[in-house]
């Protein structure tokens, strides 16, 4: 993998790396890997909801977006 890492870019080395972290964390399941990712996505998806419904329309000077979204 050593090659790989060194012909991709510093960027796709960084992911590679992140990737089996992610994994080593699960102890080799990758399954259980994608699964805590989806999770901790959205727990992240759900604290953007909440900073959005707080930011006013004035200050953000209509940049944000209000997103129905389900659930």
């Amino acid at each position: 993998m050593a090659e790989t890492a060194e012909a991709l870019g510093p960027q796709d080395s960084a992911l590679d790396i992140a990737t089996d972290r992610a994994v080593e964390a699960c102890y080799g399941d990758a399954w259980d890997a994608v699964r805590g990712l989806l999770v901790a996505n959205a727990a992240l998806e759900e604290q953007i909801a909440e900073l959005e419904a707080r930011v006013s329309t004035g200050y953000a000077r209509g940049r944000v977006r209000r997103i129905a979204r389900s659930g």
